[in-house]
């Protein structure tokens, strides 16, 4: 994904328009086997379960954006195509439910010609683990393989500039967080599952030497939050505390934690997820990005899913309450403060819901992941 500082963000969103596969359309197209949701709740009287606000998120997310004829979303991106499938699979499997599983299939054999790669080692990594997740919920080893496969590209961006870590991109223009977190996780979460003992060794080490540089190179600042890169003299460039970078590392770390037996990981995790809970929200506990009077471009609008999805991944690592209230806190104010007709949310979690947040499918997904995670936590 582009994750260069933000203002490049912006440029490169208009690469996607001219893509060959229809990556975007901007008009909305059916799905096949989507859900009905619920009806409508009355503004008075019990909300829903959160797996049932989930549901109905999900099943707007699939009719009014999925393309059967690409297996992706209109509107959105390369990368946040990645991030749809994986909310899709992933609440499919926490609801024990099937009615998407012939679009994952879909999505894969219309995509996966050309091994899910690009130029841009972060969209390899959200690849992965999309692939990583409809392996944990179908058992097939295709999938996991096509993740393995994708890692291993990943590996030819790490190189000894600034000590180690790989590149954003192929061309060698920057070293930021989001393509190491990813890397990271990505290389933990391979570990647990292969069944090879050479190539289980292999990712563990790289998720291993990934961390020790990552924890090193200064991007995570006095705060304990992490700035989105490097300078090109290897300095944190103090940009933007984007949640999403807050996130992933959440994930990464409790998947290394789990593989490796070393628990003072999951007190780095709690340590940003902490101060990200409290620093990036608002007096009420919504979770914002500063982008979002804005309008936060093709790539923000996705930042706050990421960061709540891997939330609930720490919390089933390592619980806190704390965890719990805030993403209870933000789904509720989805659901209440910041829904539309037919169950589509906006990208401000405070509210109000707006017309012009029905333009993207990536702002649904952040929401569902929200909605989602608080239905995880809430057992």
């Amino acid at each position: 994904m582009r994750s260069a500082p933000f203002a490049a963000k912006l440029r490169f969103a208009f690469l996607w328009v001219i893509l060959p596969l229809g990556l975007i359309g901007l008009s909305r197209c059916g799905t096949m086997d989507s859900a009905p949701p619920s009806s409508t709740p009355s503004p008075v009287g019990p909300s829903p379960s959160y797996l049932q606000m989930t549901a109905d998120g999900i099943a707007t997310l699939q009719s009014n954006w999925y393309n059967q004829q690409t297996g992706l979303w209109n509107t959105t991106g390369w990368w946040n195509a990645a991030n749809a499938l994986t909310v899709v699979i992933l609440y499919s499997k926490f609801a024990n439910s099937n009615a998407y599983l012939s679009s994952v299939g879909n999505t894969y054999s219309l995509n996966s010609s050309g091994g899910f790669l690009d130029q841009y080692y972060d969209d390899e990594g959200w690849w992965a683990l999309a692939w990583i997740a409809a392996y944990d919920w179908t058992g097939s080893a295709t999938y996991l393989n096509m993740a393995g496969q994708i890692f291993a590209d990943m590996t030819n961006g790490w190189d000894t500039t600034c000590g180690g870590g790989i590149w954003w991109n192929k061309t060698h223009t920057y070293k930021n967080a989001i393509a190491n977190e990813l890397f990271l996780s990505v290389a933990a979460n391979l570990a647990s599952r292969v069944t090879s003992p050479s190539q289980q060794s292999s990712d563990l080490s790289w998720a291993q030497q990934e961390w020790t540089w990552f924890a090193q190179s200064g991007m995570i600042n006095l705060q304990n939050l992490i700035n989105d890169g490097l300078t090109s003299s290897c300095q944190n460039n103090g940009e933007t505390t984007w949640t999403y970078n807050q996130g992933v590392i959440l994930g990464g770390l409790s998947a290394l934690a789990a593989d490796s037996g070393n628990t003072s990981l999951l007190t780095n995790a709690q340590s940003i997820a902490l101060s990200a809970i409290a620093n990036l929200s608002d007096s009420n506990g919504i979770l914002h990005d500063p982008c979002e009077p804005s309008g936060c471009g093709a790539d923000g609008i996705q930042f706050k899913g990421i960061f709540v999805r891997n939330l609930a991944t720490l919390y089933a690592a390592a619980p806190q309450q704390k965890y719990v209230t805030f993403l209870q806190t933000n789904a509720q104010s989805i659901w209440i403060n910041d829904q539309g007709p037919g169950y589509q949310f906006g990208l401000v979690w405070s509210g109000p819901y707006t017309a012009a947040d029905t333009a993207n499918a990536a702002i649904q997904t952040s929401a569902i992941d929200c909605l989602l995670a608080a239905a995880e936590v809430t057992q």
